[in-house]
């Protein structure tokens, strides 16, 4: 084989084994269970140059394929581990390939995965101040460089720092989560600390060209311009539309305080410093392989998009493309096509974005689907709903089928109203100015703390809905600072609107379609078609979208470009 690669299933490896097969290298993944080919056949990756092997690197290794290369990605990256479990992959593990490297006849280059605190301390592991984790990374890189030294294997070291991409859900994601559900009062650090990043994309390449290199080089690979960590969590918030916090709290301060006051893990204090890194070797063999890292700040906020995609890995991502948009002067969660959508999709309460995906798969042509403002994953805005909406079809160049459920059936209505031209027909699902006075969701007479403590379940059965991802994805929403505050008060701002809303739909000039579950049905008569879902209730598209999705393969053809 090119290359073999332990650890082939963790997040580097996999994207290390990703990287080899797309330059056409022949690549065995030891791995102990097989989690490795469907990522990558999700991934689009050719794995005719494959072979997964089995090892336990816990043991000594035999009966595995020679190889070329071979890359040590294997680690327990885990904070609260106990000192046998850390040492057993980290340090017992690390030397087991080496000693079976050692054995290979036609060996080029043994590449061990290290960290960048690691190679960087002094002293002697110390299990006790450093923890299990951080303490046995150290061991480990300390038996390798001597047992390599004693046995000639040609050795080379890369100690990346905090690895962001998509799939990368602890560390640095613990920080961004607690900023994203207000949990994050202070930065923990000084001003001066350093948290450099590199996005795995970047390491995959980079760990890919190291056995052509020199050997005997160990490398630092990092963004030297990752922003201070302050202004990294700035950079952040401000991206999601979130307050960043103004304060910073010593680590010095942070390791005498309780755990349960500080919700700091004690393991991560080590890791916020102001200590810079000798990145010389690694921008050398960067600069001659033609390999360059993405703007910091770029590469965080495309992070931080994916980490609120798939819920901090809690869920599926979803449609694509996705990501906090500015809309209004107001940062807007946006899914799917921003100026070419055949259909525009507005949900209503207490749902978010997510509240359309059954529907989307099935619907013929691209789609936009924002969180309303202030709801769902979007930040409020300063400007009413109408400017919002306006704002977010601006870009729009064709004349799309404007879809709304419930109470976003208004703002619609408004906005086809004013904007015929914009829009080729308007399909309304449950419109709630035409059915009874309130939603289920009001009617319950919950309040906002109520709101905010809702399981997924109880949600669930609130709005009379199987428990989907989709609910559980609102029930996540509704427990970040305000979602559930501003719910209500779109409710009641509903309540007073709806007269306003019955008038203007007898004058709107597009095509009108209405659509209703049978169990959930109009209280006022309209002079516009309406289809009733039979066994549907409130949220047809949830739980019945091929039933809509036929009535809105009758709505009128929606990718006509605009002539304006």
């Amino acid at each position: 084989m090119d290359a073999i690669v332990f650890g082939a299933t963790g997040f580097i490896g996999r994207a290390l084994v990703a990287e080899l097969l797309r330059r056409g290298q022949r690549v065995a993944a030891a791995v102990r269970r097989d989690t490795l080919t469907p990522w990558l056949a999700a991934q689009g990756v050719d794995t005719a140059g494959l072979v997964v092997v089995s090892a336990d690197i816990t043991r000594p290794l035999t009966g595995l394929p020679g190889a070329r290369d071979v890359y040590n990605a294997a680690a327990r990256y885990a904070f609260g581990l106990s000192v046998p479990e850390a040492r057993a992959v980290n340090v017992t593990g690390a030397r087991n390939v080496l000693e079976w490297a050692a054995t290979l006849p036609g060996l080029r280059r043994l590449v061990h995965v290290g960290g960048y605190r690691v190679s960087a301390s002094a002293g002697d592991p110390d299990y006790a101040r450093l923890g299990a984790y951080e303490a046995s990374k150290l061991e480990g890189d300390r038996a390798v460089r001597a047992r390599a030294g004693e046995l000639g294997v040609p050795l080379s070291i890369a100690n990346p720092s905090t690895v962001i991409g998509p799939g990368q859900y602890i560390g640095l994601a613990a920080l961004v989560r607690d900023l994203w559900q207000g949990r994050l009062p202070a930065v923990p650090g000084g001003p001066g600390t350093f948290v450099p990043i590199v996005t795995i994309d970047y390491l995959a390449r980079f760990l890919a060209e190291i056995p052509a290199a020199p050997p005997g080089e160990h490398h630092w690979v990092l963004d030297d311009d990752t922003p201070l960590l302050p202004e990294l969590i700035r950079t952040v918030a401000e991206h999601m539309g979130v307050r960043a916090p103004r304060r910073t709290v010593p680590a010095a301060l942070l390791r005498r305080l309780p755990r349960a006051i500080t919700g700091a893990e004690p393991e991560t204090l080590s890791f916020l410093s102001a200590d810079r890194y000798p990145t010389a070797s690694a921008r050398a063999l960067a600069a001659a392989a033609g390999l360059e890292m993405p703007p910091a700040a770029d590469a965080l906020r495309a992070w931080a998009d994916h980490l609120v995609a798939t819920r901090f890995g809690a869920a599926s991502p979803g449609p694509t493309p996705y990501g906090f948009r500015d809309v209004a002067g107001s940062r807007t969660w946006v899914t799917g096509e921003a100026r070419t959508p055949a259909h525009v999709l507005l949900h209503g309460l207490p749902m978010n974005a997510g509240l359309w995906t059954p529907l989307a798969a099935r619907l013929p042509g691209p789609v936009l689907a924002p969180d309303l403002p202030g709801l769902g994953r979007s930040a409020p805005s300063a400007r009413p709903v109408d400017v919002w909406l306006a704002g977010l079809l601006s870009p729009v160049r064709t004349r799309p089928v404007l879809v709304a459920h419930s109470l976003a059936c208004g703002p619609a209505l408004r906005f086809a109203a004013a904007h015929p031209e914009r829009v080729s027909g308007l399909v309304l699902i449950s419109p709630s100015f035409l059915q009874r006075p309130a939603s289920r969701l009001a009617r319950s007479g919950l309040a906002v703390p109520m709101l905010r403590r809702m399981s997924a379940a109880r949600l669930a059965a609130t709005l009379g809905l199987p428990e989907t991802p989709e609910v559980a994805g609102a029930a996540a929403d509704l427990r970040r600072p305000g979602v559930a505050r501003r719910v209500v008060t779109a409710l009641r701002a509903d309540l007073a609107g709806r007269e306003r809303s019955r008038a203007l739909l007898d004058r709107v000039s597009v095509p009108v379609e209405i659509v209703v579950g049978s169990a959930d049905p109009l209280t006022l008569g309209v002079a516009h078609p309406v289809t009733e879902i039979a066994g549907a209730g409130h949220y047809p598209q949830l739980t019945h979208p091929a039933q809509v999705a036929r009535v809105l393969g009758r709505a009128p053809a929606a990718a006509d470009p605009l002539t304006c």
